[in-house]
């Protein structure tokens, strides 16, 4: 999807609709842009109960969901694995390296791939996913990158935002009538 070109209906709605993958990384995105220590120095890690529900749902609909991150914090594979998350791309120098092995991985074209993120170090992969979208807190200069903003920030409700879209465009989003049952 261009962003420059997109329509925010038919285009964006043929987009939602070929997605079998959603990618978005911890910092900024899931876990919000703050990370809070504990006294020890370790990290602590949260994220949105809304959007740990989506991502059970998202899976349970058969959309894969892989997350990437420059780092790899102690407390965030746990938290991942929680969740049920088998696609775990931590420790990555270039997200558009883990983007791509995961896309070979499962045999994904850039199509058919969502990608959120929010700020420089994710644009090469904002630049190639199919519907490549930003928290409504994302970088600025994303705005004009990507073919979506959502409504909410990042590590609050934003990637649940993107997997009921994605979810309810294809028909699997079970906790609404979706439009074509209501004709």
């Amino acid at each position: 999807m261009q962003p420059s070109q997109a329509d925010p209906s038919s285009r964006i709605e043929d987009a939602l609709k070929a997605i079998r993958a959603l990618i978005f990384p911890v910092d900024g995105v899931l876990n919000g842009g703050r990370i809070t220590f504990d006294s020890r120095g370790g990290e602590l890690c949260s994220l949105s109960v809304r959007d740990a529900v989506a991502i059970k749902e998202a899976q349970k609909q058969g959309l894969r969901i892989a997350v990437v991150s420059e780092r790899d914090v102690e407390g965030y594979r746990p938290l991942l694995e929680e969740l049920g998350v088998q696609d775990l791309f931590l420790s990555e120098c270039n997200l558009l390296d883990a983007y791509d092995a995961f896309r070979q991985l499962y045999d994904l074209s850039d199509d058919e791939c969502a990608y959120i993120g929010d700020d420089v170090g994710d644009i090469a992969v904002l630049s190639r996913a199919g519907f490549p979208a930003t928290p409504i807190d994302g970088a600025d200069y994303l705005r004009n990158r990507v073919g979506y903003i959502a409504g909410y920030e990042g590590g609050k409700g934003c990637v649940r935002e993107v997997v009921e879209m994605i979810l309810t465009h294809q028909g699997k989003w079970p906790y609404v009538e979706c439009a074509e049952e209501e004709e």
